[in-house]
């Protein structure tokens, strides 16, 4: 029988901002609008001692990273459920263990104030991330749009088509080749093989969504991850291997991604290990 609290959850949020997309492989996880904003949904009774209990799978809380993402708990006698922004929480789950069932064990303790338990973590008050306001504040609702859903393969095919018109040789990693979409583009060629020179790191540089080299050289000269439905960090970290490994690398590096996931973009790259090696000061 569906839960009525979750069902009242999803239609006054539907009324609100358009129909949500429920994720594949998971019960709880939604998304609104043209990936705006991720929903993790989870819903406990009020338990003796006014408790109440919820378990968070280890995988759905890896679907919400890189993206406007809130854990919303609901429980049985709220009055407006609680919007727990995923990036205030995540360094914390990162350092933890799951149970043996997967899930990361968190309670909230309904006494005055609410506070949310973490096991092996401790307690948080949470009374300010209770109310809807905090889903407005986190979504724009100007960019509640039906923008062009393009695919991966196709803003790669779209970059190595701007790049071959620049004069440039391209680089697509070899398993992505066979996806690109001709019927957007011209069609342009890749090199076959990366520059000797980078060897040591060449695990890294071959998985970089699409590069720039100045024609018939080595010379490595803009480098571009499409990260617009996927996590913004993973993208970060290969250029950050890449600038650490090869000293005075003049390569321009690239994140290419939807406007509405700038400011995610921002937080990302200002973490402190991108502005101790410097890339948060040419990555754009």
């Amino acid at each position: 029988m569906p839960n009525p609290f979750k069902t009242a959850f999803l239609e006054y949020l539907t009324s609100k901002y358009g129909k949500p997309k429920k994720l594949a492989q998971s019960l709880s996880l939604y998304e609104i609008g043209n990936g705006v904003a991720r929903i993790y949904i989870r819903y406990s009774r009020i338990h003796n001692k006014n408790k109440s209990f919820y378990g968070l799978r280890k995988e759905d809380l890896k679907r919400l990273e890189g993206f406007n993402s809130v854990i919303c708990f609901l429980w049985d006698t709220q009055t407006e459920p609680a919007f727990i922004p995923y990036a205030d929480f995540e360094e914390i789950f990162s350092s933890l263990t799951p149970a043996s069932d997967g899930q990361y064990k968190v309670q909230i303790y309904h006494n005055g104030e609410n506070e949310l338990y973490i096991a092996n973590a401790g307690r948080f008050n949470i009374e300010g991330f209770i109310g809807w306001h905090n889903l407005d504040d986190l979504i724009d609702k100007n960019k509640l749009v039906n923008l062009p859903d393009f695919s991966h393969s196709q803003i790669q095919t779209f970059i190595g088509s701007i790049g071959s018109l620049k004069g440039y040789d391209l680089w697509i990693p070899s398993n992505d080749r066979n996806k690109l979409d001709w019927d957007m583009a011209d069609k342009f060629f890749c090199r076959n093989e990366l520059p000797t020179r980078y060897e040591k790191i060449i695990n890294v540089i071959k998985e970089i969504d699409v590069i720039w080299l100045k024609r018939g050289s080595s010379e490595l000269k803009a480098m571009f991850e499409v990260e617009h439905s996927t996590p913004i960090y993973s993208g970060l970290l290969r250029f950050n291997d890449l600038y650490l490994a090869v000293p005075n690398l003049k390569s321009k590096f690239s994140i290419v991604s939807n406007d509405i996931r700038r400011s995610l973009f921002l937080s990302q790259v200002n973490r402190p290990t991108f502005r101790m090696s410097g890339l948060s000061d040419i990555c754009n």
